[in-house]
């Protein structure tokens, strides 16, 4: 009992200590003056980047003057006259005086592609039994289809086409597209390349 009679006696003190003058004062001291240079430096980080404006863009040029590369069986001549056919349709010209807006590169070649192909094989429970009202086996059971998928192995053309700055050289646009394998007559060929190149093209400019 005294002993608890003790701590009801310095419960007046600890709250009286606890309602004294508080001995750490917050405190700070002025911001350094910006360095003079700040004023004109300008932070592009600070900023989003500028949508691009495709419209500006309206000849075209082979990139360091070389036409397109690949490993199918494709002559390069006729894949670059597949290109600028599709350039031509997305309002690009060559450019005449040696100063393209866009510089383009191309390429060609070939890949395996696994397809699949579901099948369904009609499967009668009761082969030898008399058929009954909707196609049900004497009132009992009935057909069923069961799945079979077989895969198989083809050969793909890929073409891509990048498109870069004719000033800055940096990288502006690129797509690439598939089509049927080569094998077949020229005409085949050049078909397949011409529709390879208008899928690659199909989304310049981007909206």
């Amino acid at each position: 009992m005294p002993y608890r009679l003790f701590r009801l006696a310095l419960l007046p003190l600890v709250l009286a200590g606890c309602q004294g003058t508080n001995p750490y004062v917050a405190s700070s001291r002025p911001l350094p003056p910006a360095p003079a240079q700040a004023a004109n430096t300008f932070d592009a980080s600070a900023y989003p980047t500028p949508a691009r404006d495709y419209g500006h863009y309206q000849s075209w040029g082979w990139r360091n003057g070389q036409l397109p590369t690949g490993s199918a069986n494709a002559d390069p001549a006729q894949l670059a006259d597949a290109v600028s056919a599709a350039l031509d349709q997305h309002g690009l010209r060559p450019a005449r005086n040696g100063s393209p807006d866009l510089l383009v590169s191309a390429n060609i070649h070939l890949e395996k592609r696994l397809r699949q192909v579901r099948d369904y094989d009609s499967y009668d429970p009761y082969p030898y039994g008399s058929v009954g009202y909707g196609g049900y086996r004497n009132g009992y059971g009935g057909y069923a289809s069961v799945p079979v998928v077989r895969t198989y192995q083809v050969e793909v053309m890929v073409v891509r086409v990048d498109l870069y700055d004719g000033r800055s050289g940096q990288p502006v646009w690129s797509g690439n597209a598939e089509s049927g394998s080569d094998q077949g007559s020229p005409r085949d060929r050049e078909s397949a390349v011409r529709q390879a190149v208008s899928k690659a093209l199909s989304g310049y400019p981007p909206s």
